[in-house]
């Protein structure tokens, strides 16, 4: 309705917005990406077996300096890639980043097709060259739309509040120790309510119950007791 109501002011008509919305809305006209093909959530929902998200996120540092991390999220299996941390998140450094993933994918990377991201200008266009080489399609999200790449922001946001939050991190080694570790537990243990309370990197299938009379259930502190895991004894 904003689109419409400028070109009627290149027009020379002056009439608000929200007239032009009033208009639409009594004529059961909804915004045009409505009109044909699927939402947004539906497209997300049908493709994710072939969707990678990407997106920055930043880490300040007990002595004031400020670091950034990429990372990469399979939609499907929500499988978590940390692939980097840096203070000078540069284009160029961006691109090895991606050239890591690509490789660590191995053949994995085929059964994805769409590489969904924001339009920060880390990226550039030989980010995107090296998932264009491997046939993916770059999607990028609306302007001020964090909500477009909901699961990548999600898996920003546990990090903080698992993680980041309750340690004082301080350099770049630092931070590459803890987000490893983190990625470990998130693929390896950290159990997720749409694949069934499974971690990304179990097959699917239920956890067979033991009897906790004949086996012992084991402790393991992550990241001095921040995070734990729990197993049964061999």
């Amino acid at each position: 309705h904003r689109r419409i109501q400028g070109e009627l002011a290149r027009l020379g008509r002056r009439i608000a917005p929200s007239t032009v919305w009033e208009i639409l809305n009594a004529a059961g006209i909804d915004p045009a990406p409505r009109r044909s093909g699927p939402t947004w959530r539906e497209f997300l929902t049908t493709q994710a077996e072939g969707i990678i998200a990407a997106d920055f996120f930043h880490i300040d540092t007990a002595l004031g300096r400020r670091l950034y991390a990429l990372v990469f999220l399979e939609h499907a299996t929500r499988r978590l890639h940390i692939t980097g941390v840096t203070a000078h998140p540069t284009r160029d450094w961006a691109v090895q980043q991606a050239r890591n993933l690509t490789a660590d994918l191995a053949i994995r990377i085929e059964s994805l097709r769409f590489l969904l991201r924001d339009r920060d200008g880390k990226y550039g266009e030989a980010f995107d060259a090296v998932f264009r080489a491997e046939e993916m399609e770059i999607i990028n999200s609306a302007p001020q739309a964090p909500r477009m790449n909901a699961h990548c922001e999600r898996i920003v946001g546990s990090i903080r509040r698992e993680a980041l939050d309750h340690i004082l991190i301080m350099n770049e080694a630092h931070a590459r120790h803890v987000l490893a570790a983190y990625e470990r537990h998130y693929n390896e243990h950290r159990p997720h309510q749409a694949r069934n309370q499974l971690p990304p990197d179990a097959p699917e299938q239920l956890v067979v119950a033991h009897d906790l009379n004949t086996h012992t259930v084991l402790r393991t502190r992550i990241l001095g007791g921040l995070v734990n895991e729990y197993r049964y004894a061999a």
